[in-house]
């Protein structure tokens, strides 16, 4: 009778432990593969232009066919390409300073496109009624990426 119990809980344990054998990048919640670290570090060249506040590299890093539907039916939201140009050279230049963190949360791949899955906290100071004032924003937010050459770009989600 022991002997039916101690192979179950040998099994228990050698299926815990097999678990615990899944290995992430570092902080971050992606399992550590080669594809996904190339995945990982092309979204790091996005979030250091985002706080270098370079448009140029931004643009770049942006498919031709970016669109952008803000998450809603409300086509009065949604921005292109030309309308990401435009934000970038507009109100984007108004912050002074940005600080922007990622958390890496996950990486799929679905039909060709690359879905990265993160929260961000975003620092950034702005002219306000009372001078520059700091402002912050945490929320979740998923770019879609699609492979270019030996890169990647995005198509949605900046």
């Amino acid at each position: 009778m022991r002997r039916p119990i101690a192979l179950a809980l040998a099994l228990a344990v050698t299926s815990l432990l097999a678990g615990c054998n899944t290995r992430y990048i570092p902080n971050t919640d992606v399992e550590d593969n080669d594809e996904n670290r190339k995945v990982v570090s092309f979204c790091e060249k996005y979030r250091h232009a985002v706080e270098n506040k370079n448009i140029a590299a931004l643009l770049k890093l942006a498919a031709p066919n970016y669109y952008e539907d803000g998450g809603n039916v409300d086509p009065s939201d949604d921005i292109d390409f030309a309308g990401l140009k435009a934000y970038l050279q507009g109100k984007f230049q108004d912050a002074q300073a940005i600080r922007y963190e990622i958390r890496y949360r996950k990486v799929g791949e679905h039909r060709g496109s690359y879905y990265v899955d993160y929260t961000f906290s975003a620092s950034y100071r702005i002219p306000g009624m009372k001078g520059e004032e700091w402002h912050r924003k945490v929320d979740d937010n998923r770019l879609e990426l699609v492979p270019f050459q030996d890169d990647f770009r995005i198509i949605a989600g900046m």
